[in-house]
């Protein structure tokens, strides 16, 4: 396909500018004296939430365009073609939020925006041109060459260690998951010790606190192959992740020279105690106490959908330490060193105890109910010795967390595609394959256009934060 690269860059600064013109059309509606008003953001939640779906959409195409301009490969630029044609056409005529939901035009006011959009020389030639039958079976047949469209990371490093977790995914995962899976099994000891030799623990932690001092671009490539075998596995380094970046950003140097090097080295597993009853992400309205207690702090409260609660060394638990400011600056975090649990006594801790979830999938780690009565901790727990702080830390760290749950839901839906392909390739009827039927190989390279597009905005969003640059947006929209 000849100039999509080039007709991509114009059909981008279409897409941009009706982007704008629905960020100007929402402002209107729920703006008060220059700033959001609350009340009428709640009134127009389900146009605010379309324009989050609309920004999430066109800059899933620039991170697609960015990657196939990158690799330069023919096929690359084909499935760009056919996302852009996919896209733009839900843009002019409704994006689906989910299978009920959808936002259209009309619904920001933007019926003539999108007339014009679709007008756009660069627009048209993708709405008739992009998502064509000979394109997306171009894309199956490079699927069924073994073709898979892969990053482009310009890092031979990179490519080194995503090749190498893509083989213990392969022999130590993909053959075992499902078993686990149905007798919901943790995650064996030995996997993760081989998991800990590998550095998987402690990928962006630096290098003078034993971790591997790598970026969060190499983060996303390890979640992503792990996640390709079992969600669970992709999943065990989220929570080192949170508490390596809590007590780097936040910690003392104390708390960060005795945490650091165990978490790194796999010693230490974490778990994220956050989430309350009837709080979910509403964190700022969170009940559970800490309270001053001779040279400690007892905890007193529940917390619920914690991961990982029981087979863990340390919890970083988020608790109101202030109970004269009932938002979020009445938060503190703590660090709270725990004994490992074990099947017949998950939580041997004075002052706490749990029960497990019952869940239908995610399993790996299993997920809790906690109770704590007054469980006492020493006053070097609180997290940098900052009383206070607890939602501002938790939230810095937050940004590195999306972009690495965006890269385990990558993970997930490349399995679910190799799957897919598997059985269309094997499975006869009418006396052939039925990947050879259109509305079967259609599915399929809608899947591996959609997965590059999603597997794009979060390496983006990753190679943001690793400028040091604010990512939360771009961590909302990899995450979305």
């Amino acid at each position: 396909m000849d100039g999509v690269i080039e007709k991509a860059g114009a059909a981008l600064a279409a897409a941009f500018a009706y982007r704008d013109a629905a960020k100007a059309k929402l402002a209107a509606q729920i703006c008060a004296n220059g700033r959001p008003d609350m009340v009428l953001l709640e009134r127009h939640q389900h146009a605010a939430h379309g324009l989050a779906w609309l920004e999430t959409t066109v800059f899933a195409l620039q991170a697609t365009a960015d990657w196939a301009a990158r690799s330069g490969r023919d096929e690359d630029a084909v499935l760009s073609a056919v996302l852009f044609g996919e896209y733009l056409a839900q843009m002019v005529g409704g994006i689906a939020m989910s299978q009920s939901e959808f936002t259209r035009p009309g619904d920001l006011g933007l019926q003539r925006d999108a007339q014009k959009l679709a007008a756009h020389e660069a627009v048209a030639w993708f709405l008739q041109n992009g998502n064509t039958p000979e394109s997306r079976q171009h894309i199956v047949d490079a699927l069924c060459a073994d073709t898979w469209f892969e990053s482009v990371f310009d890092d031979a490093m990179v490519d080194d260690i995503r090749e190498q977790y893509r083989r213990f995914t392969d022999k130590k995962i993909l053959p075992f998951a499902h078993g686990w899976h149905l007798n919901n099994t943790l995650i064996p000891d030995e996997v993760i010790g081989e998991l800990s030799a590998l550095g998987t623990f402690g990928v962006c932690i630096p290098e003078e606190f034993g971790g591997l001092g790598l970026d969060k671009v190499v983060m996303c490539a390890i979640t992503e192959e792990l996640s390709r075998g079992w969600i669970g596995a992709g999943s065990l380094g989220t929570r080192s992740e949170i508490a390596g970046d809590l007590i780097l950003q936040s910690g003392s140097q104390e708390q960060k020279s005795y945490w650091l090097p165990k978490i790194a080295c796999g010693e230490v597993l974490p778990t994220a105690v956050f989430t309350e009853p009837d709080i979910g992400s509403d964190l700022g309205h969170l009940k559970t106490r800490a309270e001053k207690s001779g040279s400690g702090w007892t905890i007193t409260g529940a917390k619920t959908w914690i991961t990982h609660a029981a087979r863990t060394d340390l919890m970083t638990l988020l608790a109101r330490s202030d109970n004269s400011k009932r938002d979020h600056n009445g938060l503190s975090m703590f660090l709270i060193e725990k004994p490992r649990g074990t099947e017949a006594n998950p939580f041997p801790m004075a002052g706490m105890t749990g029960s497990e979830i019952a869940v239908l999938g995610y399993r790996g780690m299993r997920e809790y109910e906690l109770s704590f009565d007054a469980m006492n901790i020493g006053d070097d727990a609180l997290l940098g010795a900052a009383e206070g702080q607890g939602f501002r830390q938790l939230m810095r760290t937050f940004e590195s967390a999306r972009v690495q749950t965006a890269a385990r839901a990558v993970g997930v839906a490349r399995r679910a595609l190799e799957l897919g392909l598997s059985y269309a390739t094997e499975r006869k009827q009418f006396g052939k394959a039925i990947v050879n039927f259109p509305r079967v190989s259609g599915k399929l390279a809608l899947m591996m256009a959609e997965i590059v597009a999603a597997r794009e905005l979060t390496y983006f969003a990753a190679r943001e934060k690793d400028k040091g640059r604010r990512v939360d947006i771009e961590a909302g929209m990899a995450k979305l």
